[in-house]
């Protein structure tokens, strides 16, 4: 069920994603592990549809979602190291007609961690083509935001794509997209695409068991009526988001269905939020590569004191859209954040890692102290509860084993 190769050191990690596919936990998957500047494991098998007539191949590519943001973050991060972008710098600096509505006081760097109060469309979703850029930009451009900008955390799951988005063409000229291809994946050939063409398509997974976004939800409504003095903090601020619903503004479940995540519209477009595709093998390499001093074969991303700005904790909660979690964010990478064994809606993200994980289950992130890359990518969404299961088990495991 399982090809590819994987260093004896990190066989582990082979069981583990065998034992996921054969018990049809995952459909199909990858996992690939940049160490020390050398690939250790790039392994990947089971299907790339519901049908099981297509196997998932070295060159399969899968929708990440939410991994999408690290890479908008690598490259934001590449603007800074240029001096294009100052992250302290009102966003009405560079796009003008967003400073309105209450908005005129957003810093840059709000935008980075999900503190613009900007993670729903007021007035829900435009009907409209993913590809019509402008119409999703101008929709934001002129709402008010749900909160005071810079004064909480609020994850924006789908918003984040036109906010980080537009301000980037605004300032580097190209999308983000377009700008990740030229300036990073092309010259390191690195197999990661935000808009896929024709032939990049025809080489793409299916997402399948893809629910409406509300369905991460917790079933735990209960809690709104239970007084405060018989909850911890952390419960506290679960009731505060559950009451709020930000959750059901950020997530507009509406236009999100499995056949709309997989179709021509969806994948064409630039979404830098959340429908970048990419190979576990190509995420292992460019998260390897920034771990371990940011250049490969005489080319320099950025340099790496620059990254050690944008990995640094500038927002860590709570978040009022996504239940009062505490999650750290630098210039968008998620951070170190759960360790627990035992709890996998949460993405394991030790200390000094940094990266980001999406909601149908894939996670990449990069280590400097350990000079690592990893990534895991799959097309089988599970359930809110078992949502990064495979993952964290071949996180544990590759730690168990560099340790």
């Amino acid at each position: 069920m399982v090809n590819g190769h994987c260093d004896e050191k990190f066989s582990k990690l082979k069981k583990i994603l065998e034992q996921q596919i054969s018990s049809d936990f995952e459909l199909g998957a990858s996992v690939a592990v940049e160490w020390k500047g050398k690939e250790v494991v790039n392994l990947y098998g089971g299907y790339r549809d519901e049908t099981k007539i297509s196997k998932w191949d070295k060159d399969t590519i899968v929708n990440v979602f939410s991994v999408t943001k690290a890479i908008s973050g690598i490259c934001i991060t590449k603007l800074v190291d240029a001096g294009l972008l100052d992250v302290n710098e009102y966003v009405g600096y560079y796009w003008p007609e967003y400073s309105c509505n209450g908005k005129e006081n957003t810093k840059v760097i709000d935008f980075l961690t999900h503190r613009a109060g900007m993670f729903g469309f007021e007035n829900d979703i435009p009907q409209a083509s993913w590809n019509d850029w402008y119409v999703y930009v101008k929709a934001l451009e002129k709402q008010k935001p749900f909160v005071t900008p810079g004064l909480s955390q609020g994850y924006h799951a789908v918003t984040f794509a036109w906010l980080v988005g537009e301000l980037f063409k605004r300032v580097e000229g190209r999308s983000i997209g377009r700008y990740f291809k030229e300036e990073i994946a092309d010259p390191l050939n690195i197999d990661f695409h935000i808009g896929l063409n024709d032939n990049q398509m025809n080489r793409c997974a299916s997402i399948t068991s893809f629910d409406r976004l509300d369905s991460i939800k917790p079933p735990i409504d209960f809690i709104k009526f239970i007084p405060n003095f018989f909850l911890n903090h952390e419960l506290i601020n679960l009731k505060k988001s559950l009451k709020t619903k930000h959750f059901l503004k950020a997530f507009m479940p509406e236009p999100f269905q499995e056949n709309d995540v997989n179709s021509i519209d969806f994948r064409s477009a630039e979404l830098p939020a959340g429908n970048g595709h990419g190979t576990a093998a190509g995420l292992a390499k460019l998260f390897g590569i920034l771990a371990s001093g940011c250049s490969r074969d005489n080319i320099k991303i950025m340099d790496k004191k620059t990254l050690e700005q944008a990995t640094k904790v500038y927002s860590s909660g709570p978040d009022s859209v996504l239940f009062g979690v505490k999650l750290k964010f630098g210039y968008c990478f998620m951070l170190d954040g759960n360790k627990k064994t035992n709890i996998n809606f949460a993405p394991i993200f030790y200390k000094n890692t940094f990266g980001h994980a999406g909601i149908g289950g894939s996670v990449a992130f990069g280590d400097k102290d350990n000079n690592l890359g990893y990534s895991f990518v799959c097309n089988k969404q599970q359930k809110s509860k078992n949502l990064y299961k495979t993952s964290n088990m071949l996180t544990k495991a590759l730690y168990e084993a560099i340790n």
